[in-house]
């Protein structure tokens, strides 16, 4: 079993975020509990999410790296050099080097909503590149950003690694990548990776793992809530749940109560039912066609698609591209 760090489940971590409040709230106050996927991603978080793309069964990093490493030649002479790279929800910025060094573009803007992870990596990636002048901006790039006035002249490159985009239901995309738009500019270019749609016997694997890395981090939102909410969530009595749900073509992952179970979040009491889950993340997975149509609707035109031999994933570059007004 994967053991975490040592921390309280009762210790503060300062001021909690309003909106993490009240997702939390509402869903406690829901009869459909669900709390939004962007919040299991604190500090600890985000290191588990960086455990778990090491794992053997988690395919999409090594495959999504192996196809940057082969063709990001290919995306800079689409039009990408020497571009300013912002990339949506940077992590640790692994990926981002191989990228990097084929742009060869002077700005680098990684944004992510965990600011603590987001400064450690970016002052990381500066150290491996000197020359880049790297602009961390912290903040939930679901909504349109103000980005550095270094780069307003700058044409720009969008990077969305990891299927990020499976973590949002179809509206919820759209919305994302027209806010993307909005922020990068017209003219501006997208490089995004999409898991493939596969077999149920690949998928569950990957977000069920057998060292429980997954699991953790999906308890771990449990965690948060008591150390920032003041809660007393009785965690062991919950366990990890992925599910494949065919008819949405997705993974679930899900929080499921053993037992009954009551507790207090910020003073408030709440209970669950045995069996009784909170669904706290989405993967959803794309075939070719349904791909390129979602960036269609949001406002991005398909220029380069390259996939893996297997076709368990692909690297997609597209570009804003003036709107028609007919035909």
């Amino acid at each position: 079993m994967f053991q975490t760090s040592d921390v309280s489940d009762q210790a503060p971590s300062g001021e909690a975020d309003p909106a993490f409040r009240d997702d939390v709230l509402a869903c406690f106050r829901s009869s459909r509990r669900a709390i939004p996927a962007r919040w299991l991603y604190d500090m600890a978080g985000s290191e588990l999410f960086e455990a778990i793309t090491d794992l053997p069964e988690y395919y999409p990093t090594r495959t999504e790296t192996a196809l940057l490493k082969q063709y990001c030649g290919e995306v800079a002479a689409h039009g990408g050099a020497g571009r300013a790279v912002v990339e949506f929800g940077s992590g640790s910025s692994v990926k981002t080097p191989h990228l990097l060094r084929a742009i060869q573009g002077e700005h680098y803007v990684p944004i992510d909503i965990s600011g603590d992870f987001l400064r450690e990596s970016a002052a990381s990636l500066a150290a491996d590149f000197p020359a880049l002048q790297v602009h961390p901006l912290e903040g939930d790039f679901m909504h349109p950003l103000q980005l550095p006035d270094e780069i307003a002249d700058v044409p720009k490159l969008g990077f969305f690694p990891g299927s990020t985009i499976g973590n949002m239901v179809a509206r919820t995309s759209l919305d994302l990548l027209r806010s993307m738009r909005e922020t990068l500019g017209e003219g501006a270019m997208l490089l995004i990776g999409m898991d493939r749609i596969k077999s149920p016997d690949i998928l569950i694997p990957a977000y069920d793992d057998a060292q429980g890395v997954t699991a953790e981090f999906n308890l771990n939102l449990l965690r948060r809530i008591n150390r920032e909410l003041d809660g007393d969530i009785p965690v062991e009595r919950f366990r990890h749940v992925a599910r494949w749900n065919d008819s949405y073509a997705r993974i679930e992952m899900h929080l499921e109560a053993l037992e009954d179970v009551a507790f207090e979040v910020l003073g408030e009491r709440f209970s669950m039912t045995r069996g009784e889950t909170i669904h706290t993340e989405n993967s959803h997975k794309y075939g070719a066609r349904d791909a390129r149509l979602l960036l269609r609707s949001g406002g991005w035109t398909t220029c380069a698609e390259w996939t893996d031999p297997d076709d368990w994933f692909a690297l997609i570059l597209a570009e804003a591209k003036p709107f028609q007004r007919a035909p």
